[in-house]
């Protein structure tokens, strides 16, 4: 038996004999969903002891990603919703975001109590990529909100509106659903995971384009306080980061043409993270929030003490 990795094809001819639930023309080919349960494609590994230990740790890592940020997103969720109350239209692309991890969470949850209706792991692995895609989406529309703050700060006072979020948000959930639709209706597995990595990978250069055009508008912008640049700056970081170290490994590999378990089930992995991530979101958009943490303290001494100068330097 070879004990190297699997090649796409006899991985995809493995999984075309299981029967699933959800069938637009035939849903039993909708290999994307599945392999997101990693138990059941570690079934499919060479070697059984790395399989064993990749899915206690993988079941120990959903219990803690649940544990912590399902309470904290729920919790994150009702402070951005106070903030939209008082006329901050800024989190409602956040609110959608962490309601969007909410549904990834709800998914893990299920997978943890390891049900064995086949029926049910197809729709939860369905309704979790759905909630991958758009959390992706969210990104890309906070950090495009927060470029437009910097390099066009009276367009987007005059503009924003929260009519014109609510009609955004409703566009990207569609959007996401039509998308996860149009994939789940290739042929077989390879085709269905290539259009998926390629749909992930459309907003990499827009995540890279709204930190570089902000950084480029720093210096150019005075409308915008200094503290409330930093949090932009902050907040375009934050995104960027979590996009390429949780969502870009699992996208390279899925244009690899073998199926390692191991590689594959440590990217996956990471995904699962993106809603312990995403929580760090608040610290950058809750205002004095930041002023809490050493940098903060840093950054606020020293416009202290350049206003204090600046006063001296009047007086004299």
């Amino acid at each position: 038996m070879d004990d190297g990795p699997l090649m796409y094809e006899s991985y995809n001819s493995t999984l075309s004999d299981y029967q699933g639930y959800c069938n637009i023309t035939l849903w039993s080919k909708f290999d994307l969903f599945y392999i997101f349960n990693f138990t059941s494609v570690s079934q499919n590994s060479s070697d059984s002891s790395i399989s064993s230990d990749i899915q206690s740790v993988l079941h120990v890592t959903r219990w803690i990603i649940i544990c912590t940020g399902f309470p904290l997103t729920i919790l994150a969720i009702y402070a951005f919703y106070s903030m939209v109350r008082h006329d901050h239209i800024a989190p409602i692309y956040v609110i959608n975001l962490l309601c969007s991890d909410l549904i990834q969470l709800c998914c893990m949850i299920i997978w943890v109590t390891q049900t064995k209706s086949q029926q049910l792991n197809n729709i939860t692995c369905f309704i979790y990529v759905f909630g991958v895609l758009t959390s992706v989406c969210f990104m890309v529309c906070v950090a495009m909100e927060r470029y437009l703050v910097i390099s066009q700060p009276l367009w987007y006072r005059f503009r924003r509106t929260i009519r014109v979020s609510l009609v955004v948000c409703v566009i990207v959930w569609t959007l996401s659903l039509v998308t996860i639709l149009f994939i789940s209706l290739a042929p077989d597995f390879i085709y269905s995971i290539i259009l998926f990595s390629i749909f992930l990978l459309l907003p990499f250069p827009v995540l890279v384009f709204s930190l570089v055009g902000t950084l480029k508008s720093l210096s150019a912008s005075i409308a915008v306080h200094s503290r409330e640049k930093q949090r932009i700056v902050g907040v375009l970081i934050l995104v960027l980061l979590n996009y390429t170290l949780l969502f870009l490994p699992t996208i390279i590999l899925s244009f690899c043409r073998t199926f390692n378990s191991l590689l594959h089930g440590t990217s996956f992995t990471l995904i699962q993270f993106s809603p312990l991530a995403n929580l760090v979101l608040y610290v950058f958009m809750r205002k004095g929030t930041i002023d809490h943490l050493p940098c903060g303290w840093k950054i606020r001494n020293r416009n202290n003490r350049s206003s204090v100068d600046s006063r001296l330097s009047l007086g004299r």
